[in-house]
């Protein structure tokens, strides 16, 4: 069975959660090769995730749009991430 939108945006939201590299030092993200900001990425995912959570805690409900332009850029940003060596 399919998960209603709310779960799903909710599962999205955690799997990039540990996924993404938040928790690294600057040093670490700024260091060695960078295609693209790694860090400004970084903090476009975070913002985008916390507006998202924020909205589910006030008992938003996504739509499947809104689901597939989250999943949409952070496919893009953790393709970023993999040119700057942060993921593989």
């Amino acid at each position: 069975m399919k998960p209603d939108r709310r779960t799903a945006m909710q599962n999205l939201i955690s799997q990039v959660r540990t996924e993404f590299p938040f928790t690294l030092p600057e040093a670490q993200i700024c260091a060695g090769r960078c295609v693209g900001c790694a860090k400004k990425l970084l903090e476009l995912a975070d913002t985008e995730l916390c507006d998202w959570e924020n909205r589910l805690e006030n008992k938003e409900t996504p739509t499947l749009g809104d689901i597939s332009r989250l999943a949409k850029l952070c496919k893009n940003i953790r393709r970023g991430l993999v040119r700057n060596d942060l993921l593989e």
